[in-house]
C-alpha cells in the first residue's frame, strides 16, 4: 500500500459491537522504540469471535501494534486490555510476554519465528502447552491442520529450515493453532505465498472464524482481507485513521482511494 494519510482526521465509524463484546481493546496507546516514537495514540477494538483486518502502508505501525499487544514493545502511554484485564500500559507493568501467551493469545510474526534446526514435529511440540512428547499432541487437531496444510504432514520429520517459504509460513500458522486459542495475532500471513497456498490459508482462517476464534490480521492481500474481514482498521503514521465494517470499505472505491491510495477491486 502506498497511501499517505498525514494529518487526515481520524474516522471511527464501527458501531458493530458493544463494549461488552470486545475481546481486545487498545486505548490511546503510544509506543517508543529507543528514541523513535512509533505509535501515536492507537485506539483499536477487536470484537470477540470476529476477524479484524489491520491495513495500512508499510511503516504505518501495524507490526509495532501487534508486538505492543504481546508485550514485546513497552507501552509508553495508554492501555491494552484483554477480556477486560490490563495486559499493557502503566497498570500492567508486571505482565510479560509469556504470561500474555498463557492467557490464550497466539502471535505469528512476519518473520514467522520457527526454529530452523528443529523438525516440523518438534516445532509443533514446542508450541503445544499441553504436551511434553509428540505422542501427547492432539492427533485429531493435527489431522485438522494437515487438512489445510498437507505439506506439514509430508515433511513432519524434516528440519523446518529446509522447507520452502510458503511451507514455513504454513508451519508458523499451524504452531499458533496447534491448540485452541482465544485470539490470534498474525502479521502478513500471505506475504510471498503462491495463490494456491493463500487459498488454503484463507480457508483455514475462515474455519477458525466459524469456530469463534478471534483473529487480528495484518494483511496486504486485499482479496483475503475482503473474504475474511468482519471489521477493518486502517493505520497511518502510528495511529488508526479509520475503523469500520470491512464490507463497507470493500464496497466503496472512493473510501479505499482516500484511505489507502488505491482501490481494492484493482487487486483482486
Amino acid at each position: 500500500m502506498s497511501a499517505t494519510l498525514t494529518d487526515r482526521p481520524v474516522d471511527h465509524t464501527n458501531t458493530s459491537s458493544a463494549k461488552g463484546d470486545l475481546l481486545l481493546d487498545l486505548a490511546g496507546v503510544h509506543t517508543h522504540i529507543g528514541a523513535y516514537h512509533i505509535l501515536h495514540g492507537v485506539d483499536l477494538q477487536v470484537p470477540a469471535g470476529q476477524v479484524t483486518m489491520l491495513l495500512g502502508r508499510n511503516g504505518a505501525g501495524k507490526s509495532t501494534t501487534l508486538r505492543t499487544i504481546m508485550g514485546l514493545w513497552k507501552v509508553s502511554a495508554g492501555s491494552v486490555t484483554f477480556k477486560g484485564r490490563a495486559i499493557g500500559g502503566a497498570g500492567a507493568a508486571g505482565i510479560v510476554t509469556p504470561d500474555i501467551a498463557r492467557l490464550g493469545i497466539a502471535y505469528v510474526p512476519e518473520a514467522m519465528g520457527i526454529f530452523a534446526d528443529l523438525t516440523v514435529a518438534e516445532n509443533m511440540l514446542l508450541a503445544a502447552r499441553g504436551a511434553r512428547r509428540l505422542a501427547e499432541l492432539d492427533t485429531t487437531r493435527l489431522e485438522w491442520i494437515f487438512g489445510f496444510f498437507p505439506a506439514l504432514k509430508k515433511f513432519w520429520l524434516y528440519p523446518a529450515g529446509k522447507l520452502s517459504g510458503g511451507q514455513k509460513q504454513m508451519l508458523a500458522v499451524a504452531r499458533a493453532v496447534v491448540e485452541p486459542r482465544e485470539l490470534l495475532l498474525i502479521d502478513e500471513p500471505s506475504k510471498g505465498l503462491a495463490p494456491a497456498i493463500v487459498a488454503h490459508m484463507t480457508e483455514a482462517f475462515a474455519e477458525l472464524k466459524r469456530q469463534r476464534t478471534t483473529l487480528l490480521l495484518v494483511e496486504q492481500n486485499f482479496a483475503m482481507a475482503k473474504a475474511l474481514g468482519d471489521n477493518v482498521a486502517v493505520m497511518d503514521n502510528g495511529r488508526v485513521v479509520h475503523s469500520g465494517a470491512m464490507k463497507e470499505l470493500a464496497g466503496d472505491d472512493a473510501m479505499q482511494q482516500r484511505l489507502l491510495g488505491l482501490a481494492l477491486g484493482v487487486h483482486q
